[in-house]
C-alpha cells in the first residue's frame, strides 16, 4: 500500500511539470513565424551568396556574343575560394546601395583585412571571371562594381596584342569561339532589321555609305557574299599611334586596342629594378593595390613610407582581362591589372536569358538557358 501511494505521488509530481510546461509553450504569432522564417532564410541567402554561389546579371555587351546582354548567371565562389568580408557594416543581400534607391548600403567605419579560403582551383588563361573593377577608389575592395571578363593573361605571363590577335609569351593565344570586331559594311541599300537579325547583330549603327557593326569574323564573310553589299571592312587602329586612354601611359607606350604591349603580368614573389620605365608600368600597381603607406612617386623614383625604393616585391598575382568583344569592352587595356583580392569567383551558366529588344512572345532567350559558360 505504502509502495502504490509513493508511485502515485512520483505520477502527480512529474505530471504537475508537464502541466506547467504545456501551459508555458505558447503558439507562435502568424507575425512571430513570418519574422523567424524571414530571418532565416536572408541568413540562408547570405551564406550561400558569399561562401558558395552569387547571381548576376549582363548589363553591358562588352562580352557578345559569348554573354549577351539580359544574361542571368550564376558565378561560383567555390571555384577560387570565398573571400572573407571587408566591409561587415552593410544591409544583407546588398552592394553599393539599397535597392531601387542611390542610398549607400553601407558603412565603411570599419574595413577589416581580406583573407581567401581555400578553393579547389586557380584562375586561369580562358576562364571568364567575375571582379571588382579596380580603379574604383571611392568604393572598399569588396563593394566596387562587379565587371565579368574573360582572363587572357595570368600572374607571370608576357602579353601582347599585335594585328588583334592576343599572345602570352610570343605565342598567339586560342581565341574565344565567338570573338567580335567592328566592321564596316559598305552598301548602297537600306538595310532593314530582318538582315541583322539574321545574322545576329545586335549592335548596328547607320552611317554614311554604310553601317557600323559589331559581329565576328566569320559573319562577316557571310556578309560579304551578299549582293547588295560591296564590301566588309574590318576597323583596326594602326600599329605605332596611340590611345589617349590606353593604359599605362599613351605619351611613353603608343599603344592601343589591336596593338598594346608587351608587358609582363605582375606576380607575387617577382622584384622589379625601379626606374622610370617600371614606374610607368607598374607605378599604379605599387601606389593603389599592394596596401603601401604613403607611396610617392616622381621623376623615376619611388618613396614608401619616406623611405628610397630601389627595387620592389609584389605581395600578390595580377591578372589581364579582355572582353570577348573586343572593340566594344573597357578591360585591361584600358585600366590595367586585376589584383588577386579582386577576383569574385567564376561565371558558370546560364540560369536565365532576357533580351530587352524582344517582344512579350520573345521575350526570354529559351535556348540559353542553363548553358555552360566557356
Amino acid at each position: 500500500m505504502e509502495q502504490e501511494v509513493k508511485e502515485q505521488e512520483k505520477k502527480s509530481f512529474f505530471s504537475f511539470f508537464k502541466f506547467r510546461k504545456k501551459k508555458q509553450e505558447k503558439p507562435k504569432s502568424k507575425v512571430r513565424e513570418w519574422t523567424d522564417a524571414i530571418v532565416f532564410a536572408v541568413i540562408a541567402a547570405t551564406i550561400i551568396r558569399w561562401l558558395i554561389m552569387e547571381a548576376f546579371t549582363i548589363p553591358t555587351p562588352s562580352m557578345e556574343k559569348s554573354l549577351l546582354v539580359g544574361d542571368f548567371l550564376f558565378v561560383s565562389k567555390l571555384h577560387y575560394g570565398a573571400r572573407t568580408p571587408a566591409t561587415p557594416l552593410q544591409i544583407p543581400l546588398t552592394h553599393q546601395t539599397i535597392w531601387g534607391t542611390k542610398i549607400p548600403s553601407y558603412l565603411d567605419w570599419i574595413q577589416l583585412p581580406q583573407f581567401r579560403l581555400p578553393g579547389f582551383s586557380h584562375v586561369k588563361r580562358g576562364d571568364v571571371v567575375v571582379f571588382n573593377h579596380p580603379t574604383e577608389f571611392q568604393y572598399p575592395v569588396d563593394l566596387k562594381t562587379n565587371y565579368i571578363k574573360r582572363c587572357v593573361a595570368v600572374a607571370g605571363d608576357t602579353i601582347q596584342v599585335k594585328d588583334m590577335q592576343v599572345y602570352i609569351d610570343g605565342k598567339p593565344e586560342a581565341n574565344p569561339p565567338k570573338m567580335q570586331f567592328k566592321y564596316f559594311i559598305k552598301t548602297d541599300e537600306n538595310l532593314n532589321d530582318r538582315i541583322f537579325n539574321k545574322y545576329d547583330i545586335t549592335e548596328v549603327y547607320p552611317m554614311s555609305g554604310g553601317y557600323l557593326v559589331f559581329t565576328m569574323p566569320e559573319t562577316a564573310k557571310e556578309l560579304e557574299k551578299l549582293s547588295f553589299i560591296k564590301s566588309v571592312q574590318v576597323i583596326e587602329e594602326t600599329d605605332g599611334v596611340g590611345e589617349a586612354r590606353i593604359y599605362p601611359d599613351s605619351r611613353k607606350y603608343p599603344w592601343n586596342t589591336d596593338y598594346w604591349g608587351p608587358i609582363v603580368v605582375p606576380a607575387k614573389g617577382m622584384t622589379i629594378p625601379i626606374n622610370d620605365e617600371t614606374l610607368t608600368k607598374y607605378g599604379p600597381v605599387i601606389q593603389y593595390y599592394e596596401y603601401n603607406d604613403n607611396v610617392k612617386i616622381a621623376d623615376g623614383k619611388l618613396e614608401i613610407d619616406g623611405q628610397p625604393i630601389t627595387s620592389y616585391t609584389f605581395k600578390q598575382d595580377y591578372y589581364f582581362m579582355m572582353g570577348d568583344n573586343r572593340h566594344n569592352s573597357e578591360d585591361s587595356r584600358f585600366w590595367g591589372f586585376v589584383p588577386a583580392d579582386h577576383i569574385v569567383g567564376k561565371a558558370l551558366f546560364i540560369w536565365m536569358s532576357i533580351d530587352p529588344n524582344g517582344g512579350i512572345l520573345h521575350k526570354i532567350r529559351w535556348g540559353r538557358l542553363f548553358n555552360l559558360i566557356r
